[in-house]
């Protein structure tokens, strides 16, 4: 794996990429092809298992020092000099000062990914330890370039240029498969170690939805105004654009199971959802969608209330009183064994209200039907009133094209072209900002390659009377931090923010070849992860038509 690491590095052509994991997956014995191609894309798990490894920089340091008795103080000066703990571990195995308290056996994909399910399942007391001597063990057993490669991947910091693109083609030429087919098992199973796995035993059209195991969701675009959007749709259909969270809910007879655009399972957050959705929804087996909102005295409550639900994972029973929620439904696209992927909204909406024994809490979202710009903008600026974020305009016409945006949705807000970034490296500030992690660098995502291309820096708009002041930005990105060189740090892509701007330029002076000028920080997307953040396309796309406006 690491000779295939380094040649993916040596690289940035894509068909060269291809080739080289393509080549490499022939080669792979089925048992272990399912992790190895996690470990290409940098993942232990999927995206929707409930467990993450979970390593901090100042824990891996420690886990460092445990394989070679080398002293954190030295491990720390180390990594000022070098910037990159990868580097660092290398060259501390390379003079590590005793035999330390493991046996050096040769470290194999397999004893890697039972170690670090070992890690991620941990908890209680003794926990932290229990980490570093495990990662400890992996350490001593890898070789010096072995662990360097290692101590990226336990950072989020493993990206050789492998994103899904790559994976996709690289699976469909290695076991002669047609790309299409790839892409289908996709939507169905997103988990593209399992995929290789049933590809390379000639089942790939086996995948089919299995319930309990999130699919991909459709995605909306943005639209630049209402009457682009009822134009592109067609036969619209609008609905509110809720300030919530969007959750795909699966069920099987009196099993229930509740996952959010990112494919997190949040079940157990959520017993109150599942017991609505036991009471009210009459079938025996479905996926339908809906947004879920905190409600006080039956008006909703913005999404950062909402989160505090969706990241707890103790005192549920306390947080279900104190922030109670209802869900508008607007989808389905499963019911009792058979997929609605090509039926057409119009229907699924009416398939939807058939199964559905709406209550205060639990309803289909509220829908009119027009092409009158009029009556359309009366509907928006009444969402706009109810507190929501604007209105999504819907083709009634289209079919349901899993995790991908087809233009079949729009969504319209008051700032239409905002952008989700993810944060990359920031500035320690100075003055009034000391000991504060002040100045943000930005960046979007090739979808192909799954590299994150930086495209410019953001300061302002951070609001202290909406509890984001720079103090809170740097306690959310200080574990996140893998590399530092004087006062720049380079942070693991984690954080995802909205951010409105000016105008977009080129520029070489960001990797993404764009930078955006005068961009201000709007939220914190904690519906959103690193791997959904806007793309190159888009942003290619909003330069040439912000260049066609101007003439």
């Amino acid at each position: 794996m690491v000779k295939v690491f380094k040649k993916l590095e040596s690289t940035r052509k894509r068909l060269e990429m291809v080739d080289i994991v393509s080549s490499f997956l022939k080669t792979v014995p089925v048992d272990h092809i399912e992790n190895v191609v996690l470990l290409l894309m940098g993942k232990v798990f999927p995206e929707y298992s409930e467990y993450e490894v979970g390593m901090a920089s100042q824990m891996i340091i420690k886990t460092i020092s445990k394989a070679t008795g080398i002293r954190e103080e030295e491990i720390n000066k180390m990594w000022v000099d070098k910037g990159d703990l990868g580097d660092v571990c290398e060259e501390a195995l390379k003079k590590r000062k005793q035999a330390t308290l493991f046996e050096r056996k040769g470290l194999t994909v397999e004893k890697l990914v039972s170690n670090l399910e070992k890690i991620a399942k941990l908890t209680g007391k003794g926990t932290t330890e229990k980490k570093i001597m495990l990662t400890a063990e992996i350490l001593s057993s890898a070789t010096p370039e072995e662990a360097n490669y290692v101590v990226k991947l336990l950072l989020g910091k493993l990206r050789v240029g492998v994103g899904e693109g790559v994976v996709r083609d690289a699976i469909a030429k290695a076991f002669n498969i047609d790309t299409k087919d790839v892409e289908k098992a996709w939507q169905l199973r997103p988990n593209y170690g399992y995929i290789a796995k049933m590809a390379k035993q000639g089942k790939i059209k086996q995948i089919k939805i299995e319930l309990g195991k999130p699919i991909q969701v459709l995605l909306a675009e943005k639209a630049p105004n209402l009457e682009y959007a009822i134009k592109k749709a067609g036969n619209p259909g609008m609905e509110y654009k809720y300030d919530g969270m969007r959750a795909q809910i699966h069920k099987d007879d009196s099993n229930v199971w509740i996952f959010t655009r990112r494919l997190e399972n949040v079940t157990k957050q959520f017993p109150d959802l599942v017991k609505l959705v036991r009471e009210h929804v009459k079938c025996k087996k479905c996926i339908i969608e809906g947004e879920v909102l905190a409600v006080k005295n039956g008006k909703p409550l913005p999404f950062q209330t909402l989160s505090q639900r969706i990241k707890r994972k103790y005192n549920i029973k306390e947080m279900v009183k104190k922030i109670p929620i209802k869900i508008e439904l607007f989808d389905i696209v499963y019911l009792d064994g058979k997929t609605l992927f090509n039926t057409v909204l119009e229907k699924r909406r009416s398939l939807l209200d058939s199964i559905v024994q709406q209550s205060k809490d639990i309803k289909l979202s509220k829908m009119i039907r027009t092409k009158d710009i009029k009556e359309a903008e009366e509907f928006y600026n009444q969402a706009l009133k109810d507190g929501q974020e604007g209105v999504m305009v819907k083709n009634l016409d289209s079919k349901y094209v899993a995790g991908r945006k087809e233009g079949y949705w729009w969504k319209v807000k008051p700032v239409m072209e905002s952008l989700d970034l993810t944060i990359t490296r920031a500035e320690w500030g100075e003055g009034k900002r000391k000991g504060f992690l002040s100045s943000f660098v930005l960046a979007c995502r090739d979808e192909y390659t799954g590299e994150f291309l930086e495209c410019g820096m953001v300061g302002t708009g951070i609001k202290e009377k909406e509890g984001i002041t720079f103090k809170s930005m740097t306690e959310l990105l200080k574990p996140h931090i893998i590399e530092q060189h004087g006062k720049t740090v380079v942070i693991r892509p984690s954080i995802v923010v909205e951010v409105s701007y000016q105008e977009i330029q080129k520029s070489p002076k960001y990797s993404s070849g764009y930078a955006l000028r005068f961009p201000r920080f709007v939220r914190i997307r904690d519906d959103k992860s690193p791997d959904e953040v806007d793309t190159l396309e888009r942003i290619e796309r909003l330069y040439k038509n912000q260049k066609h406006r101007k003439g």
